[in-house]
């Protein structure tokens, strides 16, 4: 199920929200148990068994937490089940935890890569199972692991009660893309939550601006995108190809950030409060400020689990440091999908901002206003076309064409159909990359009555046209749900 579909607007939310605020709403177990069925519901949408495979990645890690309480209730002693010491069983079944939520990730999402190029380097024959990538697999999978690493660390306590992990993975706001939650930030709500008006309106406020986001944005700039990536890259203009780049930057931000805005609404409708996780990225002034402000959430994981825990940037040597740097941004990029063309595009981030902190030029750089802005975009959409390219030699092939080497035209009527057709779009798809919202949004602004009436009349007006647009589109998933 998706958010931006006519059963889920029209029924499931309201449903759900009748029953929570109505049937249970000072019974928190019953919500609780509401909110378990109706996630699991959500997920199960077109796809059941799906849901045993994330329900065995929950239970792995379960296991592991109720085994360090049993533990932990046996401190006291010297040995523990057949006689081991309980610190190295803790230590052993973390290990044992970690390999299988690895190895249950990579079985579903890299089989088919490594047995492709097993084949393509051995000149091999080997059949390549057709597996179907359970959506949203890659967020559920590294929230189970920062469970577990955190109850490792003894950051967190164990949990208990199955229903509340399983709740925990498995909400529905949250579970497909993210913002990847961390345990102890909504383990209290998970056992006493409060529902107020401030709350609901800012839920459905920042709900509506995400679905506008997703709808009246990102799926139009998807055309455009679409139009540049789907054409031979030899037969398009210098400018068409940037501009194609430019239109897929536009399409994934929004589209991300447009679930993460329906994700956090969501949350506080039902008394959960999720961390940001996008703050304006194409403000940023160098690639490692982009990454701080992009998908927040994943770069934190990857910050506190391994960035850091390999030493981060506070190690005796340049070659420690990219060796750091490298191992975070192969995984990031083999994250992100099974293909050369993601490894390809976190190596180009591993190089920039290598480069940024070896050198100080990220730091340079970010003084000078205009152009350090226009150097983090030139090498974000270079990564972009990458992530979009359906392969490496199509990516190599729009990279050419980029910079003329196809000996194509600087400008072309592709253009100039690209500029005109989604100019209306254009302007507010880079409208909404500014912090004016966020601007309008400070206390100086807040409770003005005039500003307030019409920030509702324009979220009325966005919601129509959401349903509007919705009623006449095709299909269209969110990006990041195939991950």
């Amino acid at each position: 199920m998706i958010y931006h579909s006519y059963v889920f607007l029209m029924f499931f939310l309201p449903l759900l929200l009748l029953l929570n605020y109505m049937a249970f709403r000072n019974n928190i177990r019953r919500q609780n148990m509401l909110l378990l069925m109706a996630s699991l519901f959500f997920y199960s949408w077109g796809e059941p068994r799906n849901v045993f495979i994330m329900l065995l990645c929950i239970g792995i890690n379960w296991s592991y937490g109720y085994l360090c309480l049993t533990l932990d209730s046996q401190a006291d002693r010297q040995t523990a089940f057949g006689g081991m010491n309980p610190a190295k069983l803790r230590k052993a079944a973390f290990v044992m935890t970690i390999i299988m939520d690895l190895g249950l990730l990579a079985f579903y999402k890299y089989t088919a890569f490594a047995i492709s190029n097993m084949n393509r380097l051995l000149s091999a024959d080997f059949s390549i199972p057709s597996l179907v990538l359970p959506a949203g697999i890659s967020f559920f999978t590294f929230q189970a692991l920062s469970y577990t690493i955190d109850v490792y660390r003894r950051t967190v306590p164990p949990q208990r009660k199955f229903s509340q992990i399983v709740l925990y993975i498995s909400l529905f706001p949250q579970l497909m893309e993210g913002p990847i939650i961390r345990y102890g930030t909504i383990a209290d709500e998970l056992e006493d939550r409060r529902f107020n008006g401030d709350d609901f309106s800012s839920g459905i406020s920042r709900f509506i601006t995400g679905l506008g986001k997703k709808v009246l944005i990102a799926n139009v700039m998807a055309q455009a995108a679409d139009f540049a990536f789907d054409k031979a890259p030899g037969s398009l203009s210098v400018s068409a190809a940037w501009i194609g780049a430019a239109a897929y930057g536009l399409q994934i931000y929004f589209d991300f950030s447009g679930y993460s805005d329906m994700a956090i609404g969501l949350g506080k409708l039902f008394g959960f409060h999720f961390p940001e996780n996008f703050n304006y990225p194409y403000m940023a002034r160098s690639i490692s400020e982009f990454w701080r402000r992009w998908h927040i959430s994943l770069t934190t994981w990857f910050r506190d689990y391994v960035y850091i825990p390999m030493g981060g940037s506070r190690v005796n040597s340049k070659k420690r440091l990219i060796l750091n740097l490298f191992a975070v941004w192969a995984l990031t990029g083999l994250w992100h999908g099974a293909s050369w063309t993601f490894v390809g595009w976190g190596m180009l981030f591993f190089i920039l901002i290598t480069l940024e902190k070896i050198t100080g030029f990220g730091k340079w750089i970010a003084r000078l206003p205009v152009i350090s802005n226009l150097y983090m975009l030139t090498g974000v959409l270079l990564g972009w076309v990458l992530f979009r390219s359906s392969g490496e030699q199509h990516a190599i092939k729009y990279f050419m064409a980029m910079f003329g080497l196809n000996g194509n035209p600087l400008i072309g009527t592709d253009t100039y159909w690209l500029t005109a057709e989604y100019a209306f779009t254009w302007i507010i798809g880079v409208i909404g990359c500014l912090p004016i919202v966020k601007a309008l949004n400070t206390k100086r602004f807040a409770g003005h009555v005039g500003i307030t009436f019409v920030r509702w009349m324009i979220l009325a007006l966005i919601t129509l046209l959401s349903i509007a647009a919705i009623s006449g589109s095709d299909y269209n998933p969110f990006i990041y749900s195939n991950f």
